[in-house]
C-alpha cells in the first residue's frame, strides 16, 4: 500500500518521533513533514525508539502542496467544526477509502499542528475530512495518539481489503494535476466575469468539493482542461 502520513507545522520534535513509532508499529514508513519547527532533533530520535529509519527517510518540505503533489486521495484530520461543510469520514471508513485508492497511486493522511490543527486553506487540498470520535467533554487527542488510532484502522483495512467493483478508465488525477485544473478554472471564470477576483475562495471551495465527489481521473481532468482551453481560444 502506498500510504503517506503528513505532519503540518509540528511544534514538538518528540511528537514527530512518536508518530514515526506509531507508523512503524502498523507497517507504514512514508512520512512527510511540512515546516516542522525543530527537525532533525534528539527528542524526535529518542521518542522514535526503533523507528529511526522512518525519521531518516522522512521528506521535509515547505508547503503542503509539495507533500501531496503525487497523491490521488488525501484525508485531512481535524477535530474542529468548520463553517463550510467538507465531506467527513470517521477512521474506519476513511481508512478503507485510502486503502482502496492506494491501488491507484499514493494516498495520504494529513495531521495539523498540535494546538490549532489544519487550517481551512490546508483542507482545500484534501478530499475528505477525517474526524476521530471522542468523548465530547474531553475531545483533545495527542498527535501521536491520533496517528496511532488511524494507522491501526489502516492496517485492519489493508488486511480486510477487497477489490473495488468500479474501475476508472485511467489513473486518478493527482493533487498536482487537480491544482493546475483549479487554477485554470479560476482564471477562466474571472475572465468571463463569473468569479469575483477579489473574493474567490468561497466559490472555489464549493467547486473543489464537487470535483472531489466526482473522483476525477487523468483522462477526465485532461478533458476539462481541454474545454477551458477552448474557451480561451474563443474569448473576445
Amino acid at each position: 500500500m502506498s500510504i503517506r502520513i503528513v505532519l503540518v507545522g509540528t511544534t514538538h520534535p518528540g511528537n514527530i518521533g512518536a508518530v514515526a513509532r506509531a507508523m512503524k508499529n502498523m507497517g507504514l514508513t512514508d512520512l512527510a513533514l511540512v515546516r516542522p519547527k525543530k527537525f532533525p532533533h534528539a527528542k524526535a530520535t529518542a521518542r522514535a525508539s526503533g523507528a529511526i529509519d522512518v525519521l531518516q527517510n522522512a521528506t521535509v518540505v515547505d508547503a503542503l502542496q509539495d507533500a501531496i503533489s503525487d497523491c490521488v486521495f488525501v484525508a485531512g484530520a481535524s477535530a474542529r467544526p468548520r463553517s463550510l461543510s467538507w465531506p467527513t469520514m470517521e477512521p474506519r471508513d476513511c481508512a478503507a477509502k485510502l486503502v482502496q485508492h492506494s491501488d491507484d497511486g499514493v494516498v495520504a493522511a494529513v495531521f495539523g499542528p498540535e494546538k490549532s490543527g489544519l487550517s481551512n486553506s490546508d483542507l482545500d487540498y484534501c478530499d475528505t475530512l477525517l474526524t476521530i470520535p471522542t468523548d465530547p467533554d474531553f475531545s483533545s487527542l495527542n498527535l501521536a495518539m491520533a496517528v496511532q488510532v488511524f494507522t491501526y484502522e489502516l492496517r485492519l483495512a489493508g488486511i480486510d481489503a477487497t477489490p473495488s467493483h468500479y474501475e476508472h478508465d485511467g489513473p486518478l488525477a493527482t493533487a498536482e494535476e487537480m491544482e493546475y485544473f483549479y487554477a485554470h478554472l479560476s482564471e477562466v471564470m474571472v475572465r468571463v466575469g463569473f468569479l469575483d477576483e477579489e473574493n474567490p475562495r468561497h466559490l472555489m471551495r464549493r467547486l473543489r468539493r464537487l470535483f472531489i465527489r466526482a473522483e476525477v481521473d487523468q483522462n477526465e481532468v485532461n478533458i476539462l482542461r481541454g474545454i477551458l482551453a477552448a474557451f480561451d481560444r474563443y474569448r473576445p
